[in-house]
């Protein structure tokens, strides 16, 4: 008579496990790549413009386009389209005011009150004597941001305000994608938990069946020497503990993890990632950058233009705080810096060594390179952390992988054909241009 054999079924709790952690990895990823949605170069800029020319004329698409991220950059922190904010709803605007008198008055409308025009001191009283700031901007450009407000006035109720980009149920579209992406998340954990309940269930019952298998086998009577041995035997823990193989095992890998430790420690020396010191004032980016959002320009103001982003006067603040909150007790701290001709003694977040050379400019303006891509979700964040390592490494790779934009630009046009001969169907990055020179940032 053939004999019964229990079959182990210890690779089978392996091939579960394996299966299920893959599982939960290939869903972790899915929701990570959910998670980092727009934070793509280029993709903040490019959408805004994009919403406001489908809504106008084929001729105005350009205008539109350019008043809209003007009017963000200098307008909506005090404007809206069709609500009071610090200044006048600028909806109707074109009706109630000539496009000639609209220019001056945003080039110069403490000139204008100065003058005595009726309009602009009915304005300048109306509003409380705020002093609108002057712009120094061209007719072409101002008139783009009326072409844009018009634009945007003639939308449905239901459409985007105050030239927000606005998604489902009126929210700002960041919000939106946060809210899908922290649905993902909890999909995502609900999943993984039920995977887990899963197997522990199918390991318990594999246990039983074979406890239940090696009874219904003791009590047989048919049954060689080879089988008994079989069902009776007992893992015996003290031998493998004393094994030399094992004892050989366990020190190769605590040696191993000493030296990888060791190493990491090493090379975290001078990283500042993940820090975050408290500001004497309880700034919020999530609430100015994220909910209002105020354009980075406005505050930061050479954030373009300069080798560095400069820390924002105490009298951009009051733009809009001479009016908004003025006695909240945060605000009251700027009130006293100005009081006492003191400069507010803001903590610095983002900090790279003496010996290496960043232009901020050459970066957010020529590169195109969007705020997020360095300083991470910014517009979420409370308190401002440095979410970037900022290492040599992080510097030279984002040079490698970073495709360089030499459309329309003659200077690269034979740079390109040399690098196109020699490296065929290879982007052309910052690094083909020398961007991994160690003199580019070190001299």
């Amino acid at each position: 008579m053939s004999s019964f054999r229990l079959r182990p079924f210890s690779h089978w709790l392996l091939a579960l496990f394996l299966t299920f952690t893959a599982v939960g990895q290939v869903a972790a990823q899915d929701n990570a790549t959910v998670s980092k949605e727009g934070v793509t170069p280029g993709a903040t800029a490019g959408a805004a413009p994009a919403a406001a020319a489908g809504s106008a004329p084929a001729g105005d698409a350009a205008a539109i386009s350019a008043g809209d991220a003007l009017f963000k950059g200098n307008c909506a922190q005090c404007h809206a389209i069709n609500d009071v904010v610090v200044g006048p709803a600028l909806a109707g605007i074109e009706q109630r005011r000539p496009l000639p008198w609209l220019i001056k008055w945003v080039q110069n409308s403490s000139k204008m009150v100065a003058s005595g025009d009726e309009y602009a001191v009915k304005i300048f009283n109306e509003y409380q004597k705020q002093q609108m700031p002057n712009f120094a901007l061209s007719d072409e450009e101002i008139t783009s941001i009326f072409a844009y407000v018009k634009a945007e006035a003639s939308k449905p109720a239901n459409a985007a305000v105050g030239g927000d980009d606005r998604g489902a149920e009126g929210k700002p579209s960041g919000e939106v994608a946060d809210g899908a992406g922290a649905g993902a998340g909890k999909y995502v954990n609900v999943v993984l938990i039920v995977l887990i309940v899963v197997l522990i269930v199918l390991v318990v019952t594999l246990v039983i069946i074979a406890n239940i298998m090696r009874d219904v086998l003791r009590g047989r009577k048919d049954l060689d020497g080879r089988d008994v041995e079989m069902i009776d035997q007992k893992t015996d823990w003290m031998a493998i503990l004393k094994s030399g193989w094992f004892k050989g095992t366990v020190g190769t890998l605590f040696v191993l993890v000493v030296l990888y430790e060791s190493i990491q420690g090493l090379m975290a020396i001078g990283l500042q990632q993940g820090y975050q010191p408290s500001q004497p004032i309880a700034f919020s980016h999530k609430l100015h950058a994220g909910e209002h959002q105020i354009n980075c320009a406005y505050c930061h103001t050479s954030v373009y233009k300069s080798k560095s982003a400069n820390i924002p006067s105490a009298n951009i603040c009051m733009n809009c705080h001479s009016q908004i909150k003025a006695t909240s007790p945060e605000i009251k701290k700027i009130y006293r810096a100005i009081q006492r001709n003191q400069p507010i003694q803001w903590v610095r977040v983002h900090n790279l060594p003496d010996l290496a050379y960043f232009n901020h400019a050459q970066h957010t303006q020529v590169g195109g390179i969007e705020c997020q891509t360095c300083h991470g979700p910014i517009q979420n964040m409370e308190v401002v952390y440095q979410y970037s390592a900022l290492t040599m490494g992080w510097c030279i790779n984002c040079h490698r992988e970073t495709p360089l934009n030499t459309k329309g630009n003659g200077y690269y046009d034979n740079l390109v054909k040399l690098h196109d001969n020699a490296n065929a169907g290879a982007p052309f990055t910052v690094s083909s241009n020398g961007g991994t020179e160690c003199s580019k940032c070190h001299y």
